[in-house]
């Protein structure tokens, strides 16, 4: 198990991901079709071409999918009880195919569970940065942790 139980956690750990992903075309065209969003800024190219962007930009469910997802085996495999909720989701920069992106965690907060003696919330803020280090994607996600078995 490769996760961390509530008590591991202090606040301020950071965790730098070693998975690095490169986005392909066939990320976000597949994704974007699987997720029934035509939006042309992810599957028009011409169309695109006339945007700020100048060419299709990364869907941003894509990106915090992935801002979630290789935050996984670090923090929350096997101990994680369910995911509360992402809070101020943010995009400040686009993502284009074939960006490389890596991703960092910090615990911003921990809390007991009230309702559930044997489970404690964690506060992660995920942040997802391009290969020039530009930030392109944040959120907060609660998570509901386990604790270490008695």
């Amino acid at each position: 198990m490769a996760g961390l139980f509530f008590e591991e956690f202090t606040v301020g750990m950071t965790f730098q991901h070693p998975i690095r992903r490169t986005i392909t075309e066939a990320d976000n065209v597949f994704f974007s079709a699987l997720t029934h969003n035509p939006a042309a800024l992810h599957l028009d190219e011409e169309a695109s071409k006339k945007t700020e962007y100048g060419a299709r930009i990364v869907n941003s469910c894509l990106t915090l999918s992935f801002m979630v997802g290789i935050s996984v085996g670090e923090t929350t495999l096997g101990t994680a009880v369910a995911n509360l909720g992402w809070d101020e989701v943010r995009f400040p920069k686009p993502l284009f195919h074939g960006d490389t992106i890596r991703i960092e965690t910090e615990v911003a907060e921990l809390r007991e569970s009230k309702s559930r003696p044997d489970n404690g919330i964690v506060i992660f803020i995920h942040r997802c940065f391009n290969q020039r280090d530009e930030l392109v994607g944040v959120c907060k996600r609660s998570a509901l942790m386990r604790r270490k078995p008695k």
